[in-house]
């Protein structure tokens, strides 16, 4: 490991791996920010347009070396209801305008902690509620259902969305992402290929399972500047005095901002480096990308992990592969437009309910449940609440839960806040209270992140009758980033992190 990769600026220095990392992640994005879109009920070019912006402009203003920004699935619902609530697209922009500036402020009041205090049952709860309103939505679509016109089904679409799945699915298979084609070549690239391709087919050959106009991608085509100019939506201020207009904007802040947050912690635990990101930069870095996107007529945007996740796989080193993948963006839709609008929209949903199913799969419930009745019942509630309510009721509800049962454990035990005593030599020893839960997780994690080089910690658990797994995650994570700082860690009776899949 090269420890001397420290840098959170742009650099050319690493230009021979971002170059090619830049656009492993921009054919992944491509697909999701047009399928993101469609799932949003807003226009497919407001989708590019926020993957644009989230990769040139928050990429360049974030202090994150790897973390990329765009059009989040987790932000579908919101802007879905908001279109619906608020009465056209323009006026929902509005909503994305003053979220930006919202973030902004949060950021300058220092809210970047904010993550800290959710705990990880409610997160996943939520990803997991996306994923369950992700399938629901594109089932339809990936089908052939058509309401207007009393098609139950279309033999075409089904076949070109199973076999998207089976594509994106395919290449998935470790024993398959071992091969170098397979590893460099994004699966949601080849199952838009071959959706084009049989969908041609079908024209040629079963002109009955050919997809119609309506179940095609469609972005406008510009002939010229003026005409690519010409397609930006801009806001329409005079929705200003709707109060509703406030309400979506602040839902979009909190959860856009929550989510980023999360998002780029989940960055800097996969970077090799273990390079920190400040956090109420990333807050302003994220707003500044939602006031000029939604002044521009784009998507709501936050940190994906997604996306962040084939950076780091594709070998990036810095911010500039995310500048990369925005600049890829940019050039596709103003000079290939037209190969776009090719693509049938049931690959889009096929690739969207690949991204359901992860957020939702079977064995994430397990594992949940596994971990007891404190972490299931918040994950549990806040998904059914957000099935019939909305994200934030949800979120909050599942915060509720999560409190009482805090609160229960707390009177069933003693708790003692967490010290440290330094002693003889610099050393440090820090012993954890007995009961630790999401709510330490902001102090421990000041706590460690403050420490001086070259001394001696010991953490001890000794004392402790239950760590949550936030907890157990930050004291491993600071483990391996101490040798950066030349600091030696000794744990004593603190249990070994638990691995959950799904996000």
């Amino acid at each position: 490991m090269n420890s001397k990769i420290t840098s959170q600026g742009l650099t050319f220095k690493y230009l021979k791996d971002d170059l090619p990392a830049g656009l492993v992640v921009f054919l992944v994005a491509l697909p999701l920010c047009l399928g993101i879109a469609l799932a949003s009920g807003a226009p497919l070019f407001s989708g590019i347009i926020a993957g644009i912006i989230g990769g040139i402009v928050v990429a360049f203003a974030s202090g994150s070396s790897l973390s990329v920004s765009g059009p989040a699935a987790g932000l579908t619902v919101i802007v879905l209801n908001g279109i619906t609530q608020l009465g056209g697209y323009d006026i929902f922009l509005v909503a994305v305008v003053i979220a930006g500036l919202l973030q902004i402020l949060l950021g300058y009041l220092k809210a970047g902690t904010i993550g800290y205090y959710f705990p990880s049952s409610v997160i996943k709860g939520m990803l997991a509620a996306i994923g369950i309103i992700l399938i629901i939505k594109q089932a339809p679509i990936a089908i052939g259902y058509n309401a207007a016109s009393t098609i139950s089904y279309q033999v075409g679409s089904i076949i070109i969305a199973a076999i998207s799945m089976a594509i994106i699915l395919f290449w998935e298979i470790p024993a398959v992402k071992k091969y170098i084609f397979f590893k460099w070549v994004p699966g949601a690239l080849i199952a838009v290929v071959m959706g084009i391709v049989l969908n041609k087919l079908f024209l040629l050959y079963y002109p009955d399972w050919a997809l119609n106009a309506d179940q095609m991608v469609k972005l406008p085509v510009a002939n010229n500047t003026s005409e690519f100019i010409s397609q930006f939506t801009l806001p329409n201020f005079n929705a200003l005095a709707n109060y509703q207009v406030y309400v979506v904007a602040v839902t979009i802040a909190i959860i856009a901002s929550l989510e980023s947050l999360l998002s780029t912690e989940a960055a800097d635990k996969l970077d090799p480096f273990k390079r920190v990101t400040p956090t109420n930069r990333e807050l302003k870095a994220q707003g500044l990308g939602n006031l000029i996107s939604g002044l521009i007529g784009g998507l709501p945007l936050t940190a994906v992990i997604v996306r962040t996740s084939a950076n780091i796989n594709a070998g990036g080193k810095t911010k500039l592969s995310a500048i990369v993948h925005g600049l890829f963006l940019l050039i596709s839709v103003a000079f290939f437009a037209a190969f776009i609008n090719l693509v049938p929209l049931a690959c889009l949903a096929a690739l969207l309910l690949t991204v359901g199913y992860k957020l939702a799969k079977i064995s994430l419930f397990k594992e949940m449940y596994k971990l007891g009745w404190e972490q299931f019942m918040p994950f549990i509630v806040t998904i059914i609440a957000v099935q019939f309510s909305d994200l934030l009721k949800g979120i909050a509800l599942g915060m509720i839960v999560a409190i009482f049962y805090i609160l229960r454990t707390n009177y069933r035990r003693d708790y003692v806040i967490h010290h440290e005593k330094k002693s003889e030599g610099g050393a440090i020893k820090i012993i954890l209270s007995e009961h630790g839960t999401f709510i330490n997780k902001g102090s421990i994690a000041k706590k460690l992140a403050d420490l001086q080089n070259d001394i001696h910690v010991t953490i001890d658990a000794s004392n402790s009758h239950f760590i949550d797994l936030d907890v157990l995650e930050i004291i491993y994570d600071f483990k391996i980033a101490s040798v950066l700082k030349n600091i030696q860690v000794e744990l004593i009776n603190v249990p070994e992190r638990i691995k959950v899949s799904g996000h």
